[in-house]
């Protein structure tokens, strides 16, 4: 039911904003009404996991699930992850694709404070996904499937319903490979469950992980295609080495997580 309803009130909302601007909407723009819209269906899988944990467990769940966003890991090594993540598969597979080919891909022009001021300052946003996605999703799954395989099935179903976003020019997705986004979010998915259950299920570390993972994304540049089916295109390089980079690290995790166990079970 959380999915079913996720997909279907974040679809609508976004197909909503597109039709309404007539097909100018852009999701970047919190300044606009269509990318207020647009935001409205991004934190719709927390709002419906709060819905749905508040009808089955009442306001002790609800305050269980809240409460995992004010656990902060003592140790700093955790945030640090977090933080630096994403950034170090950027750059490692960088510097893979410079010794294979002789050239480096083309690196952002953003400075680095200003990507660390939008990963502070977009982290409370993340909870309008992350209490749903790794708060109330991620513990129902594994009760059934385990932690590493639900970590992963979990990731499909979180790329997909950016799905999309890849049909909307305004977007950051538009005229990438959806494939390739659908193996490295997969990949990601593993890291971020790993990060969630080592930290004793930190919301917030899972929150800051996705805003810095967002926010360094133009660390380097991915090429932009002309193409109108994001199944179509071409990946380059650079976009294959992240997602093979993903995936190496994604093993050491799920090698990790054999036999680990989440104590809030669906959402409770």
């Amino acid at each position: 039911m959380f999915f079913s309803l996720t997909y279907l009130v974040s679809w609508t909302i976004w197909i909503a904003a597109v039709l309404i601007t007539g097909g100018s909407a852009s999701p970047s723009d919190l300044t606009s009404l269509s990318g207020l819209i647009f935001l409205l269906g991004t934190v719709a899988p927390s709002l419906i996991a709060l819905g749905i944990t508040a009808r089955a467990g009442g306001r002790p769940a609800t305050l269980s699930l809240l409460g995992r966003i004010g656990k902060w890991p003592a140790e700093a090594r955790w945030y640090v992850f977090a933080v630096g993540y994403m950034a170090s598969i950027k750059i490692a597979a960088a510097l893979l694709h410079h010794i294979a080919t002789g050239a480096w891909p083309p690196f952002g022009q953003t400075p680095w404070y200003v990507m660390a001021a939008a990963v502070v300052a977009s982290t409370p946003v993340q909870a309008g996904e992350e209490i749903g996605w790794r708060g109330y999703a991620l513990p129902g799954l594994a009760e059934h499937l385990g932690l590493g395989a639900a970590s992963i099935v979990l990731g499909v179903i979180w790329a997909c319903w950016h799905l999309p976003f890849f049909f909307i020019p305004g977007s950051d997705n538009a005229g990438q490979s959806f494939p390739v986004f659908l193996l490295a979010v997969s990949a990601l998915s593993v890291a971020m469950a790993w990060l969630y259950w080592r930290t004793n299920e930190s919301l917030l570390l899972a929150m800051l992980m996705h805003a810095a993972t967002n926010n360094t994304a133009g660390l380097i540049q991915s090429p932009m295609s002309a193409a109108t089916n994001p199944f179509m295109v071409r990946p380059s390089p650079f976009a294959w080495l992240t997602a093979a980079l993903l995936w190496v690290c994604a093993a050491f995790f799920l090698v990790q997580m054999r036999g680990a166990i989440l104590r809030g079970r669906s959402g409770t």
